[in-house]
């Protein structure tokens, strides 16, 4: 019988930091310098969770609390919406008595609303779960590295990205990669021209997804993301005659790497195909790094980027995401949303 003998809230970031270096399958969404990127760019605090267990089992909870709220209420996420996956981050392997305890610490110490995200590699005891807590499915493509670039090339890319890799190779396209924050600007210019596309595509008014825009990705979250993660964020730019056509941002924690965030001008990226090559270059940096996966984040199923992702192999993981809230916020707010949906023919892209 496991016991839990100790919680630390907010954790201790020695034992933080120290956790992730005996974790094997730790993301950079999962680290505190993603909780300091999440509190320098809006009104979060931090609120993480660290549990010891009376067999030495150690697990970190990641959890942001919004500022300037009384505890009656208090809102918590791992991590709030558009910042990606937290989830509990671990020294070894866990069963559902550590994950039973968990989630009982987190009902007896309840919040208006609270939400634990688990990333694609999480294990199943974690999806042993209280009934009070409401959960939702996502679909996440995820590259095994295994084998290295060659092997990764040969036998999970499909030949169509084969193909387009080649065809990228021979557009003239001059490739860029960053990690010191320098091209955050040209990613920034990229990705306000694409929300624009993505309105018009959806439907949406271009005021309202400007504002959507400004309310998720302020205009110095990158910068701040590439300037407290340092090395471990890549910026990688495509340009043909020196205007830019595409760009990624990919983050790295030890064995893990992840595809954050994308963006391009499609009238140039479609027909030189930048992106296929951007990722490839990304992945077999990846595998030079002795990385072990790929994370290429949620898309929804049959869509056109889910069957991008699987061009190059990834697999589809279900995500799951806990919440436990005292009034049904979440289910107000989907109404709210699929009301405004249908006033403006809103289609998801």
């Amino acid at each position: 019988m496991v016991t839990l003998r100790e919680v630390v809230v907010p954790a201790p970031r020695e034992a933080w930091v120290d956790l992730l270096g005996r974790s094997t399958g730790a993301t950079a969404t999962q680290t505190p310098d993603w909780l300091e990127c999440i509190c320098a760019s809006g009104p979060w605090t931090d609120a993480s969770r660290w549990y010891r267990f009376d067999d030495g089992r150690e697990v970190l909870l990641p959890l942001a609390r919004r500022r300037h709220l009384p505890p009656a209420l208090s809102v918590e996420a791992s991590w709030p919406f558009d910042w990606s996956a937290g989830g509990p981050v671990t020294d070894g392997p866990v069963t559902t008595a550590h994950t039973r305890a968990v989630f009982q610490d987190l009902l007896e110490h309840p919040a208006l609303q609270r939400t634990v995200r688990l990333g694609a590699l999480a294990e199943p005891a974690w999806r042993c779960v209280p009934a009070t807590f409401h959960r939702t499915t996502q679909a996440t493509h995820v590259l095994d590295l295994s084998g290295g670039f060659d092997h990764v090339w040969g036998t999970r890319f499909q030949s169509s990205v084969r193909r387009a890799v080649r065809k990228a190779e021979q557009s003239g396209l001059q490739v860029e990669v960053d990690r010191t924050g320098r091209l955050v600007g040209v990613f920034n210019e990229l990705y306000r021209a694409s929300v624009a596309r993505w309105a018009q595509a959806q439907h949406e008014p271009q005021p309202l997804a400007r504002w959507r825009m400004q309310r998720a990705n302020p205009p110095d979250k990158f910068r701040t993301v590439a300037e407290r993660l340092r090395d471990r964020c890549a910026v990688w730019v495509a340009r043909q005659d020196e205007r830019p056509v595409a760009a990624l941002i990919v983050l790295r924690q030890g064995t893990q790497a992840k595809y954050w965030r994308g963006a391009m001008d499609r009238e140039l990226a479609s027909p030189t195909r930048a992106n296929d090559l951007l990722h490839r270059l990304a992945i077999e940096d990846a595998c030079l790094a002795s990385c072990t996966h790929y994370a290429m984040g949620e898309s929804r199923p049959g869509s056109g980027l889910a069957r991008f992702k699987a061009g190059f192999g990834a697999e589809v993981h279900s995500t799951e995401s806990y919440r436990t809230e005292r009034v049904p916020l979440t289910r107000l707010d989907h109404a709210a949303r699929v009301t405004v949906k249908r006033v403006l023919r809103f289609e998801d892209a």
